[in-house]
């Protein structure tokens, strides 16, 4: 039996959700771009760090996150 693994985006600062790119159901690669976010007048591309499924989306456009905050989640 194989154990499907979980893994989370997380945010790595304090920011504003601009767009959300994915929903669940969505497949992403290594490097797919996910999120775009905005600190400091900076937009900030959130990119997958692992392939897999979008199981969840735990934030909307207009959210705003603190550092570590899961963003979504991939299977």
């Amino acid at each position: 039996m194989v154990r499907e693994q979980r893994v989370d985006i997380v945010a790595e600062m304090v920011a504003n959700v601009l767009e959300v790119l994915v929903g669940p159901g969505d497949a992403v690669a290594v490097g797919d771009e996910v999120a775009l976010m905005e600190s400091m007048k900076m937009e900030i591309p959130v990119v997958a760090e692992t392939a897999g499924t979008v199981e969840a989306v735990k934030v909307a456009v207009g959210d705003v996150v603190q550092e570590g905050d899961v963003l979504m989640t991939l299977r």
